[in-house]
Parts: C-alpha cells; sequence; structure tokens
C-alpha cells in the first residue's frame, strides 16, 4: 500500500509562483500530478519516474510547470510559476508500482492518490 500526502496548495494572483509536494511511503515506479475542476475528467499535468527520474509535461504546462523529487525524502514536487486563472483547480498526486502504462498521463495507470489540494489563481 502507497500512502501520498500532499500539501502546498493556497491562492495566488495571476502571475504568481506555488509549490506543492507529495509525500510518498512505499515502492513506486511512477508519479504524477493530475488536476480537476468541477464537471471535467481529471487532467494530467506531469509525470515522473521514480528511479530514472524522466519527466512528461502536458502542452498547457509545459515550460511554466517543473516536476521534480527527492528520492531520500521520498517526495515529490511540483513547481508553478507563470500561474494563469485556467490553471484553478484542485491538483492531486498519483503513483503507481507498475511499469506498464497506457500512456504519459493516463490516470487509469494510477492505483494510489491523494487527498487533492486547492490551487485558485485570481486575475
Amino acid at each position: 500500500q502507497v500512502r501520498l500526502v500532499e500539501s502546498g496548495g493556497g491562492s495566488v494572483q495571476a502571475g504568481g509562483s506555488l509549490r506543492l509536494s507529495c509525500a510518498a511511503s512505499g515502492y513506486t515506479y511512477r508519479m504524477a500530478w493530475f488536476r480537476q475542476v468541477p464537471g471535467k475528467e481529471r487532467e494530467g499535468v506531469a509525470r515522473i519516474l521514480s528511479r530514472s527520474g524522466s519527466t512528461y509535461y502536458s502542452d498547457s504546462v509545459k515550460g511554466r510547470f517543473t516536476i521534480s523529487q527527492d528520492n531520500a525524502k521520498r517526495t515529490m514536487y511540483l513547481q508553478m510559476n507563470s500561474l494563469k486563472p485556467e490553471d484553478t483547480a484542485v491538483y492531486y498526486c498519483g503513483a503507481n508500482t507498475a511499469a506498464a502504462a497506457l500512456g504519459p498521463l493516463d490516470a487509469r495507470d494510477y492505483k494510489y492518490w491523494g487527498q487533492g489540494t486547492q490551487v485558485t489563481v485570481s486575475s
């Protein structure tokens, strides 16, 4: 069983920055950040492979967000810069133990999830 604990959400003005953290217990092969707004499907934001550190970003956040990890602390981060109102969502940390995947950011690949943290960007 993998347990995920998220932190760092809050409210910022457009153009501001925020850093999210996800602390994990247990083994993971891949970890990712997803986000969701009411009435919409969960959207992949960024992914990192726990062993290699290989990253993948959605087009909507590429160049603005950076995913990283500290394996000694078993913690994953999402540095969000140049935030836009359309980034407003509940952000979720996901993890899985399997190497096989349906795609680079497919929610079905993630068995374990954090509780979610609200990010609000005002104009």
